[in-house]
């Protein structure tokens, strides 16, 4: 883990105009800075920038923090990650807890520059990578490389004085009965990144007749294919403006559907997408196109690929090729207006998973039907209300039955969370609000938070620190003052004297209370109420 103590010295060295100024184009707006919002469609800039408290805030669509979060939104980046690419754009060395071992990436990005050359001239994988109909470009977009025997990996590593401790971490080598080995041998290569674009792992396939033909790098610390997508760190960033990203089976199907311009394509990594790729899939929230071979093995991922994603409310649908067709060979055959279309109208994930769960049933059979009904309505009652209300109707035409047979789960949809109501808004409210922000020292001022009428909510969440980015647009606010610490306590006053006068008109009617406690209550805040008209709070 990254130190904390290095975190904080990094916020130190950070500027927030000067690292989102890198991103979007800002103009100085009085003592702050401006912005279209890189969030949100807009015009008329709403993005306020704020170099005396390091924060920024969009009054359009509401999104703030400092420059750290900042990078987090833009990249699509977890807060180590974000961490690690602020301190390289400022040239700042982080520091790492001591139980944290730090992984040299040297010879793993070494091993791979070796293997890219190599790749020209081998000609028989050079051959066939041309023949699957990959440009030059593409090959030198992807890094595509060859492996050749063992002993030239070895003796590679070695001449270079390269560790071999941290090849065999990298899972580059193991050691064997025989000694050192290396695990890729006489394969074409394609590199694997993570999502910091770190190179951690190898895909390799085979030119040689080996009966796997192909392999990944083995589970390392650094490399979980469970959790990687080839491609990714190339496709990210079109991923996040397109809105859609396109996940096929092979690291072919990538690179030739780059090739054509779908430049939001990635592949797994030999293994079915499971839960663990979800965080990543849902970085910016893209509609997801699963597009699968149509052979047995690809329909049933695809069918457990839909059920995940609609369960867990993902949008976007299904894409299956047939003909023994994939995505490269449709590239490679030029019928890209086809692909355009198929990407653009895939199935979605509900109707593609109950659609294929009825085909393993045989429903001409009653007994046959009834199975497939228990099944259906068991998926359905993973998914979210409005999508069983949605689909029920859907498997009753489907199975031909009525649509009473089909079991919708009575959820009740929680309530959307309170947002700040802006269109009645208390000026001086908000101003005590946003001074004690600034300064927490003055909170022991506020003895009750009754006196507050509209923005009693948004106070208590300050009081309790609570909710902050929620109110972190009151700090870039002009219109809403900042009081010092004497206007603070002049305005507490001139709202608690009218609070105290409104429970002096309640207690007589009070039926909780006897006489002597209403004259005694009585007294008390008229005593208040004095001392307040003479200025004391």
């Amino acid at each position: 883990m990254i130190a904390k103590s290095s975190i904080e010295n990094l916020k130190n060295n950070l500027d927030v105009v000067d690292i989102i100024s890198q991103f979007v184009q800002v103009k100085k707006a009085g003592a702050n800075f401006k912005a279209c919002c890189p969030f949100h469609g807009e015009k008329t800039p709403s993005f306020v920038i704020s170099p005396s408290k390091q924060i920024y805030h969009c009054f359009g669509c509401g999104v703030g923090g400092d420059s750290i979060k900042f990078i987090m939104e833009y990249e699509k980046l977890s807060y180590p990650e974000a961490i690690e690419k602020l301190a390289a754009m400022v040239n700042f060395t982080l520091e790492y807890d001591n139980n944290t071992q730090n992984y040299d990436y040297k010879v793993i990005e070494k091993l791979n520059e070796y293997y890219v050359k190599l790749l020209s001239s081998k000609k028989e994988a050079y051959e066939y990578i041309l023949s699957r109909g990959i440009t030059n470009t593409s090959i030198e977009k992807f890094q595509i490389g060859f492996a050749p025997s063992s002993n030239e990996t070895l003796n590679y590593l070695k001449s270079n004085f390269l560790n071999l401790a941290q090849a065999q971490d990298f899972g580059l080598i193991d050691n064997g009965q025989n000694g050192l080995y290396a695990r890729f041998i006489d394969r074409i290569t394609f590199p694997i990144y993570s999502l910091s674009s770190k190179l951690v792992g190898f895909g390799g396939r085979t030119i040689s007749g080996h009966n796997a033909k192909y392999i990944n790098s083995p589970q390392t610390k650094m490399f979980n294919k469970s959790r990687l997508l080839y491609g990714y760190n190339i496709a990210k960033q079109n991923v996040y403006s397109k809105k859609q990203i396109i996940i096929t089976e092979g690291y072919l199907d990538v690179i030739m559907l780059h090739q054509a311009g779908f430049d939001n394509a990635v592949a797994t990594l030999g293994t079915a997408l499971t839960n663990d790729h979800l965080p990543l899939l849902n970085r910016g929230e893209p509609k997801v196109v699963v597009a699968y071979d149509g052979d047995k093995a690809g329909i049933n991922a695809a069918l457990k690929a839909s059920i995940i994603l609609s369960q867990n409310g993902f949008d976007g649908g299904v894409v299956i090729f047939g003909d023994g067709y994939d995505p490269a060979d449709m590239v490679k055959d030029n019928k890209i207006e086809i692909l355009n279309k198929m990407f653009s109208t895939p199935k979605p994930f509900v109707e593609f998973a109950i659609s294929s769960q009825i085909e393993q049933f045989d429903i001409k059979n009653p007994n046959e039907k009834q199975k497939a009904l228990s099944v259906l309505n068991e998926y359905l009652q993973t998914l979210s209300p409005i999508m069983q209300q949605e689909y029920a109707p859907y498997i009753a035409s489907n199975l031909n039955i009525n649509s009473s047979l089909v079991q919708v789960r009575n959820t009740t949809l929680q309530n959307a969370p309170t947002q700040i109501n802006l269109s009645q808004i208390d000026i001086a409210e908000l101003s005590i609000v946003k001074t004690i922000m600034e300064n927490k020292q003055y909170i022991p001022l506020i003895q009750d938070t009754n006196i507050f009428t509209t923005h009693k909510a948004e106070l208590i969440d300050v009081i309790n620190n609570e909710n902050q980015d929620k109110l972190r647009g009151l700090l870039l606010q002009d219109e809403i003052k900042l009081y010092t610490q004497d206007e603070l306590k002049f305005q507490l006053i001139i709202l608690t004297i009218p609070y105290y006068e409104m429970i002096l008109q309640q207690i007589p009617s009070d039926t909780t209370l006897d006489v002597k406690t209403k004259m005694r209550k009585i007294r008390e805040i008229k005593d208040k109420i004095v001392q307040l008209k003479k200025g004391k709070l």
